[in-house]
């Protein structure tokens, strides 16, 4: 897990699991709407399953960004301001607090004498620090809301025309 960790890092790319997260938080930060909005619409906008959408949304909530309510007219909703959720720290809870290498569990013949390992971390926190100067309402700015609002409408005239009798 902390080769495969490292190397999604090194080569710029997240978990699917925070990638899904961010996404999720995106599109709940431009639908301004009193109905919530359902694990099953974000799954059908994004094509994942529901249930790993529902593992991510749980995460989500857990952490305080999305509120979920059930029944009926149940959904999601966020629960700040896009404004206050920085996406350092987005992906940084999603991601897990480990380190990129891990040489307490090693038996390596550097022990003590490597510098390898406080260069990773450096380069980590530099990581996480540089996706911090972004906010959820940064990342989701004029065309992205667009597009985000534009789907959320197909998805909705979509379900319409299939509910409407004929």
């Amino acid at each position: 897990m902390q080769l495969k960790r490292a190397f999604q890092l090194h080569a710029m790319q997240l978990t699917r699991f925070s990638d899904l997260g961010l996404r999720v938080l995106m599109y709940l930060a431009h639908l301004d709407r009193a109905e919530p909005v359902t694990i099953a619409e974000i799954a059908t906008q994004f094509q994942v399953p529901t249930n790993h959408l529902t593992k991510v949304v749980n995460k989500l909530g857990h952490l305080g960004w999305v509120t979920t309510l059930r029944g009926r007219h149940g959904g999601l909703r966020l629960a700040q301001a896009p404004s206050q959720i920085r996406v350092g720290t987005v992906v940084q809870q999603m991601e897990g607090h480990e380190a990129l290498v891990d040489c307490a569990g090693l038996d390596c013949v550097l022990a003590g004498r490597c510098l390898l390992q406080a260069a990773l971390n450096a380069a980590l926190r530099a990581f996480y620090d540089e996706l911090n100067r972004h906010t959820l309402a940064d990342v989701c700015g004029k065309r992205t809301g667009e597009a985000i609002i534009q789907l959320h409408r197909q998805f909705l005239d979509q379900r319409g025309a299939l509910s409407t009798p004929h």
